[in-house]
């Protein structure tokens, strides 16, 4: 039997209107509010039932010891996880003495709904408690991306027959009991009790909470106030300890009466500053938000989200659920961002602990490819945070015997904390992809400020470390041996196409930002002589093809490799395979966990013709397995230039429902932020056909069979340019002052389009003929396809 989808497929809102209690984790995640400093997991007010509590800040973490069974030279001494930080969110409900807990008593109603728009997660319910009493509950809740430190909660109960007697339990909580780890490599490490506390107090309405972690020695202060409303008598109590401040607020509700308890939350964190100036910093954070009141934080969190989606929404007159699936990424992208001011984007985002919290190459790959074109100034932010560590990163290729600046794979604070050196340093791609990020940002929007102080140092050490790794060959090419490539299933190898492509787009960027800023080049040592060395590995990079398979290899040699049973693999139940298989088997045949040369041929575009490009894609889509959630966005977009557009579609659902719909089963532990970022790739580069690696911006427009319409916007320069597809039919309109050139492609035409400020510009399309047919795919890894009720299945 299909499963009926849990979250009803509507335009601008996730809602939920059962309790599956099985699946709290996952509905948290999903849930989840956050502004990129802080993060709330969508847990229920009340605290209980849970799936896995959480409340977190960017970038606040503990060190733990990473055991190795043998030493080695260069691993990593330690590790950082992300804290559960002191808990914000509880408001406890008693009900004539009895707990509101939704496990006990009936469910008259329940509804939440994250709603995209307004940046909220509003709650309503109806509970009649084990004792026949009738109460109704409504709840919004906001993380603030005005008031960067800020968190909110309004909390409105009122009776529904009888009169009854209430009380609020509102609280601070540090040190939560969390469930034990999962065994999946993925999930991140558990610390007990990894707050110590400093200081506590309360008065009036207000508590107070500081604490240092242990290990790190970072400071972390939580204050919350409130405001109560009821036409009754109230009787509150404030009291604080340790690891709890609580307010108790009590009164008797008639029909018709109701309680409401506004609560403001101020969090901060610092590795430098004392314990009184952190504690000033969070009491007058929350002095400007219980001034500022609910309402106007509710308008101007309105505020920000219409800026955004006025500049990056797209529209889509097709499947219903890849429209809302298509704006729930792009929120949640949004929110792991827009306040993070120089800090990392993690793979979870704030929404869970997953991957210890960590930011990966993720970011730089499939995160800012979206916020450049849509949110600039968040992705200068986390860009600027890649430079902030650009000491450290200095210090580990010293520390390696490298040149330049080695970027670590994994990290927090921006030391190395991968222990696994195959699929962790030697994976040196996220060095170009760092790169790569920074020159794009400047390419769209021009800030030459952000070139001159972030760019060129970032792009010059990084092409140093290109030429200390890379060689020059006696075939006259220059090589780049003992790496790992996107595909963590082959490591270690020779001549990684994706890794030897994406440097020597690093190597020409660093060339073109000395030309442009050659004072700045001076400082860092730059010789002209060093350049040329640049251009010219650049130029002559290897890239090996397959001449009796008609295909580019992987790797060098990768396509000589004996093929993988995938159909054994299928019988057994075997994937993902990296929990079923040793590496060393996957690591010595042709298996692909993630899109990898597919990749190369997205960012890469002009390395490869069309024929090649059909011709890779049906070889290595029979061999990707996809156990990776980072893999079907960019099978999506190749996909689509290739014209297999159902396969697209399927792709493109894949990813953008790898939530929602839970097809890894592994939400629980946060959102898939680079995937649901992928959504977006899917639809824009795929479908929309943009590439920016040109002079202008190029756009090869098609639309899925049975799809009516799809639009989106882009940020360039100082321009917001929107393009509408129909079917045959595209429309390229411009706001803005300056005017825009871009390239318009499709069958046959080739165009450079220039648009003024007000113009729009109407040109026709016709789909890809496809050069082969309709891949197939591993045994057991069918693309995902839409039932019609609007579930995600593997057909």
């Amino acid at each position: 039997m299909i499963p009926e989808p849990r979250f009803p497929a509507e335009p601008w809102q996730v809602r939920e209107t059962e309790i599956d209690f099985d699946q709290l984790a996952q509905a948290e995640s999903v849930f989840a509010l956050s502004n990129g400093h802080i993060g709330v997991r969508g847990n229920f007010d009340e605290g209980d039932p849970s799936g896995l509590p959480g409340t977190y800040l960017n970038s606040f973490y503990e060190v733990r010891p990473l055991p190795y069974a043998e030493s080695g030279f260069g691993y990593p001494e330690s590790g950082q996880t992300v804290l559960n930080v002191t808990d914000g969110k509880v408001i406890r409900l008693l009900v004539d003495d009895e707990p509101l807990d939704l496990r006990y008593g009936e469910i008259v109603s329940h509804e939440r709904v994250l709603d995209l728009r307004a940046g909220l997660l509003r709650r309503t319910l109806e509970w009649c408690s084990p004792a026949g009493t009738r109460i109704r509950v409504r709840s919004e809740r906001l993380v603030s991306f005005s008031q960067r430190s800020i968190m909110a909660i309004r909390y409105v109960v009122e009776p529904v027959d009888d009169t009854v007697r209430v009380v609020l339990n509102s609280e601070l909580v540090a040190n939560q009991p969390l469930p034990p780890a999962s065994g999946d490599p993925r999930v991140a490490a558990v610390l007990d009790d990894a707050l110590e506390a400093v200081q506590h107090a309360a008065s009036e309405q207000r508590g107070y909470l500081l604490h240092r972690t242990r290990g790190s020695q970072l400071l972390l202060a939580a204050a919350m106030s409130h405001d109560i409303d009821c036409a009754g008598s109230v009787t509150q109590e404030l009291a604080a300890e340790p690891d709890l401040a609580r307010l108790t607020v009590a009164t008797r509700l008639e029909p018709g009466s109701s309680l409401t308890l506004t609560k403001y939350v101020a969090y901060g964190w610092s590795a430098k500053r004392t314990a009184p100036a952190l504690r000033d910093q969070v009491q007058a954070a929350l002095i400007t938000a219980v001034n500022t009141g609910w309402d106007d934080l509710l308008a101007e969190q309105r505020n920000a989200l219409d800026d955004f989606w006025d500049g990056a929404d797209v529209e889509i007159d097709g499947p219903e659920e890849i429209q809302q699936a298509s704006r729930f990424g792009m929120f949640h992208a949004f929110q792991a961002s827009a306040r993070a001011e120089q800090r990392a984007i993690p793979a979870k985002g704030l929404t869970g602990s997953g991957y210890d919290g960590h930011a990966f190459w993720d970011t730089e790959a499939f995160v800012l490819p979206l916020l450049t074109a849509t949110a600039p100034r968040a992705a200068a932010d986390a860009l600027r945070w890649r430079h902030a560590t650009l000491d450290l990163a200095r210090e580990r290729a010293r520390m390696l015997n490298f040149t330049g600046a080695a970027f670590p794979w994994r990290t927090i604070r921006g030391q190395e904390c991968s222990a696994y050196w195959p699929a962790g340093t030697a994976a040196m791609h996220v060095n170009a992809d760092i790169a790569v990020a920074t020159a794009r940002y400047v390419r769209w929007t021009g800030d030459s400020d952000f070139e001159r102080d972030h760019a060129v140092p970032i792009l010059i050490e990084t092409a140093r470390l290109w030429m200390h790794l890379g060689y020059d060959g006696d075939d006259g090419r220059f090589h780049i041996d003992g790496v790992t490539g996107p595909d963590e299933y082959t490591a270690v190898i020779d001549d990684n196409a994706y890794t030897n492509l994406m440097a020597a787009q690093n190597l020409q960027f660093a060339a073109d930002v000395v030309r442009r800023w050659p004072e700045q080049a001076a400082d860092l040592g730059i010789t002209e002589a060093e350049v040329d060395h640049w251009r010219s590995a650049a130029s002559r990079i290897a890239l090996h093809f397959d001449g009796a398979r008609g295909v580019h290899q992987q790797d060098r040699g990768f396509t000589d490799r004996q093929v993988w049973d995938f159909e054994a693999s299928a019988k057994e139940g075997g994937y993902p395979l990296l929990t079923h298989a040793p590496y060393f088997a996957l690591y010595r045949q042709q298996v692909v966990k993630q899109a990898d040369l597919v990749l190369a041929m997205h960012w890469a575009t002009d390395a490869f013709t069309a024929e090649q490009k059909a011709h890779n894609f049906a070889y290595y889509d029979a061999l990707t397995v996809r156990d990776s959630s980072l893999s079907a966005c960019t099978q999506a977009v190749i996909a689509a230039e290739v014209g297999h557009l159902d396969l697209a579609a399927s792709y493109l659902a894949e990813a953008a429902l790898i939530d929602l719909d839970d097809l890894e089963h592994n939400a629980r532990d946060g959102l898939h932020i680079a995937a649901l970022s992928g959504a977006w790739l899917a639809l824009v580069a795929g479908f929309g056909g943009l590439r920016d690696q040109g002079e202008h911006l190029l756009l090869r427009p098609q639309l899925p069979q049975h799809w009516r319409r799809m639009a989106f916007g882009l940020r360039v320069q100082q321009s917001r340019l929107k393009v509408e597809i129909t079917p045959g039919t595209v429309t390229y309109s411009l706001t803005g002052e300056e005017p825009l050139t871009l390239r318009h492609v499709s069958v046959g035409t080739d165009e450079l389009l220039t648009l003024a400020d007000g113009e729009s510009v109407q040109r026709q399309w016709s789909p890809v003929v496809p050069l082969t047919p309709r891949p197939h795919q591993p045994a057991g890894r069918p693309p995902v396809t839409l039932s019609k009720n609007g579930a995600a299945t593997r057909s």
